[in-house]
């Protein structure tokens, strides 16, 4: 029997064309749906499934934050 650890990832999403992409910075996992919902759920299988075949350590906790620019 086998017990999975969890593993909290990064998901970052953007709108291109028609569809939601997703992607996972930490493994490089990328995926997409019509919808976020979709994606997100495209995007932990695609994930799942690469980790699997290539385990990776245990990610370092990735700090998310905005930022101002100013353009002339």
């Amino acid at each position: 029997m086998s017990t999975a650890t969890p593993q909290r990832l990064t998901a970052i999403l953007h709108r291109e064309d028609e569809v939601y992409v997703a992607e996972c910075p930490e493994v490089g996992t990328v995926s997409q749906g019509d919808t976020v919902e979709e994606a997100l759920t495209n995007l932990r299988e695609a994930t799942e499934l690469f980790l699997e075949e290539c385990p990776q350590p245990a990610p370092v906790p990735r700090l998310l934050t905005t930022f101002e620019v100013s353009i002339a």
